[in-house]
């Protein structure tokens, strides 16, 4: 605003305006609000275990991706964060698009001796968090590995921290002052939290930009279903409103497959897609999710499919976007068949 006021005057800038709202008699309080709302981001996240996928995703996305967050460094069986051999020793900064900007997603995973992985590890956010001392040298731990790889930003994803209250006040905390750090040293911030966060009372400071995941309304947890639906959606973006600053909406690609004999797993659309192919059944549209369904047998076990596709996606951004969410973070790239047709903010 500061250079339209050089250029052309305070005067001539208060006649513009007055003329815009005569012409198209726009009320003062919409032409305010939209001047006030931020850009329309658009983020993603490539996973380490599919990054090749996840690479190809977003060469086929381009300049529609705003943000890449590189999912993700996890824990040792000393509580020392590490990142993927998979993600590769060389910087981050050679795989940015231009303008793009990159992210290093943490997580409160953990790995044994034994190799074996605990997930959504709760003892290791009790033991950082325990006092000052520990939860400093954390955050002093967690810049250090982000300025190393070259990133523009870091993004915590640790999960199942309201589980107890006493851990999700030391987050809050712990956030606060991660996002001073990081702030020092010139790295952006963004905290992703589940959908089952008590935003109203979580007393979260402002400054870092919230990404809500809304997914998981169905899945590993639960018996056959979609990941979200519109009531859902509507829900959560309502309960969002609580969080300070700026926010996002995470909506997830790809699907869940459940058998009766108690088999779950998360599949990527191209995965459900051939599933379908091979035993020879056409999924049917849900109505109030707009996913895809079907279901077949196998060896004598039958198996449900729910998974997203395009259409799906773009039926969810449409609802975001009813509630004034600009900001869309899409859980994750790799085997989307028509990524590349995902609608614009």
């Amino acid at each position: 605003m500061d250079r339209l006021f050089d250029k052309i005057g305070k005067a001539a800038l208060l006649v513009s305006v007055f003329v815009i709202l005569a012409g198209c008699n726009y009320g003062s309080q919409s032409i305010f609000t939209a001047a006030a709302k931020e850009p329309a981001q658009r983020a993603a996240w490539i996973a380490y275990w599919d990054l090749d996928a996840g690479k190809r995703d977003l060469s086929r996305l381009g300049h529609k991706v705003d943000k890449v967050s590189y999912f993700g460094a996890y824990f040792d069986k000393e509580d020392r964060l590490f990142i993927p051999a998979e993600l590769g020793d060389k910087k981050i900064q050679d795989r940015k698009q231009e303008g793009q900007e990159i992210y290093l997603t943490l997580v409160n995973d953990k790995q044994n001796a034994d190799g074996s992985v605990i997930l959504k590890d709760m003892e290791i956010l009790h033991r950082l968090f325990s006092n000052d001392k520990t939860m400093e040298r954390h955050i002093a731990e967690i810049i250090a590995l982000t300025l190393q790889g070259g990133y523009d930003g870091l993004e915590i994803d640790y999960e199942r921290v309201w589980k107890d209250g006493e851990t999700g006040r030391s987050f809050s905390r712990f956030v606060d002052k991660l996002y001073a750090e990081a702030l020092k040293n010139n790295l952006k911030v963004r905290i992703v939290l589940e959908p089952s966060v008590p935003f109203a009372v979580a007393s979260l400071p402002q400054g870092p930009e919230y990404v809500v995941m809304v997914y998981n309304l169905y899945g590993l947890h639960s018996g056959p279903g979609p990941k979200a639906d519109r009531e859902f959606i509507q829900k959560t973006l309502t309960r969002m409103k609580a969080l300070p600053g700026e926010k996002s909406v995470a909506l997830s690609t790809g699907g869940c497959l459940w058998g009766d004999n108690g088999k779950k797993n998360f599949l990527t659309e191209a995965e459900a897609r051939s599933l379908a192919l091979s035993h020879a059944v056409k999924p049917k549209r849900d109505e109030a999710s707009q996913c895809l369904v079907f279901s077949y047998q196998d060896g004598g076990i039958s198996y449900e499919v729910w998974y997203a596709d395009v259409e799906t996606l773009n039926y969810w951004i449409d609802i975001v976007k009813e509630h004034g969410i600009n900001n869309i973070s899409l859980w994750r790239l790799g085997g989307n068949m028509d990524i590349n047709r995902i609608k614009a903010i």
